[in-house]
């Protein structure tokens, strides 16, 4: 029984992380796997700790398996996050890349704003919090991709 349970949690330990991560937070590492894979880009710019909407889309849409299914092989996802609190900041390199996309893809300093974008990264479309649930996200990001 002890042997079964030993190789269940290495099982586990090991196919874990072999599933692929699906958050992103290095662009030019998003755009190389959209490159080759073929894959469109789901940029999110959210605050996580400060921004309800934000939350509230997280807890609502992004995190739901449905969700996490779809996307995983559909879209490569890319995230940009602006915390507040000190517990959360961010280290300096991650904050200044994040800043780059906000200057590029944010202008407006939106929260949550989420963009759609090719592989080359130019936009195909853009939304923000909505309460339309995963299907609902899917089929709007859909409707932005169509002409891929």
């Amino acid at each position: 029984m002890m042997n079964r349970l030993y190789l269940f949690a290495l099982f586990l330990f090991v196919s874990g992380p072999s599933t692929g991560q699906f958050w992103h937070t290095d662009y030019k590492e998003v755009q190389s796997i959209a490159k080759t894979e073929n894959k469109p880009i789901l940029l999110v710019f959210q605050g996580s700790d400060w921004c309800a909407p934000c939350i509230k889309l997280d807890r609502e849409v992004w995190s739901t398996p449905e969700f996490r299914e779809y996307a995983s092989s559909r879209w490569v996802m890319l995230k940009a996050d602006f915390p507040r609190r000190s517990k959360n900041v961010l280290d300096p390199e991650q904050a200044e890349a994040n800043a780059a996309l906000a200057e590029r893809y944010n202008k407006n300093g939106i929260f949550p704003f989420v963009v759609v974008l090719d592989k080359e990264g130019h936009v195909l479309g853009e939304t923000s919090y909505q309460k339309i649930g995963p299907e609902g996200y899917i089929e709007l990001i859909e409707s932005y991709t169509k002409q891929l």
